[in-house]
């Protein structure tokens, strides 16, 4: 998860010289960028480097990363004006996506897959309604709890966005396809079934038209995992607040799990860090359907030495 960035050298001299953006929209960079990972750690996919809110500027927003501050949006969505002046047509406009895909899966020539992805319609519309991150998402929540007709026509208006954004990548050479919730863990179970588990559903189905497997990932969301698989997904990425194997079984088995080691982990001495990965890996056992990863994005002050020996324990690991 998030495998290139500022924990790999060759990253933080790209990213001296220029923006997350201009990495993300010229494809030499960002197949760069997304190659570094493959070669230096071998790992056995590779994800391209991309940030899920670039669709929201073919929709009308202004996107900008602010040093220290993150993702800010100049012109957040919040009124039915904001909503009915979005466009759902623009979406060629991230092709630079598309021929990123491509450099990397010529590089690769076959090596390991390229794995494509997307925000989930909740974490963009979240971040469109709040400007950028937030710890309360009150702006969120408020539009969705005091004009629901109006959140469900910003939700269709995104899928509609996604949609073709995903199905473009795979078009372009991706083999699977992960969805990322990162905000939806700011959600009750019962708002989550309500207000979003349709959206992603939709988004979900769109994807999984085109023949490859999607990969659904909500961060903290372990209170209501049955509910998130409900909205689909033939891999569920497990963060490291429920145990593993607990996350399988509350969903008797019916799809792949993917994770769940925490991020901080990779920072523990190596004995430590082995017995961590040892134990993780005993919790899903010989059952096929188990892809080892983390239950986050690798933090940016991680040791790259801990990360290749994490790479070596799940290879030599024998249950």
């Amino acid at each position: 998860m998030r495998q290139a960035g500022r924990y790999l050298k060759p990253y933080r001299e790209i990213r001296a010289k220029h923006s997350i953006l201009e990495i993300c929209k010229r494809p030499d960079l960002a197949s760069e960028v997304t190659l570094q990972p493959v070669e230096i750690l071998d790992v056995d996919a590779a994800i391209i480097f991309a940030d899920l809110l670039l669709p929201v500027e073919p929709m009308g927003l202004k996107l900008e990363f602010r040093a220290g501050e993150g993702p800010h949006i100049d012109n957040p969505v919040r009124t039915s004006n904001d909503v009915d002046s979005l466009s759902i047509s623009n979406t060629d406009e991230l092709g630079y996506v598309g021929e990123s895909i491509q450099l990397v899966t010529r590089a690769l020539a076959g090596k390991v897959p390229v794995i494509g992805f997307t925000g989930a319609p909740f974490t963009l519309a979240s971040y469109m309604i709040e400007g950028g991150p937030s710890k309360n998402f009150l702006n969120t929540k408020r539009l969705m709890y005091t004009d629901e007709t109006l959140w469900r026509r910003l939700m269709g208006k995104i899928v509609d966005v996604l949609g073709p954004f995903a199905i473009m990548q795979v078009a372009s050479g991706a083999r699977a396809i992960q969805v990322f919730d990162s905000w939806v863990g700011a959600l009750s179970p019962d708002d989550y079934v309500r207000y979003v588990a349709p959206y992603s559903r939709a988004l979900i189905e769109r994807v999984r038209s085109t023949g490859v497997p999607v990969i659904h990932f909500g961060t903290g969301a372990s209170g209501f995992f049955r509910e998130l698989h409900a909205a689909g997904g033939d891999v569920m990425g497990v963060d490291w607040r429920v145990n593993i194997d607990q996350a399988w079984m509350d969903i008797s088995y019916r799809s792949a799990v993917q994770g769940n080691l925490d991020p901080a982990a990779l920072f523990a001495p190596l004995p430590e860090l082995k017995a961590k990965i040892h134990e993780l890996l005993k919790r899903t056992g010989t059952r096929p359907g188990h892809i080892f990863n983390l239950g986050h994005g690798i933090l940016p002050e991680t040791p790259v030495e801990n990360v290749k020996a994490a790479v070596q324990i799940v290879r030599e690991f024998r249950p």
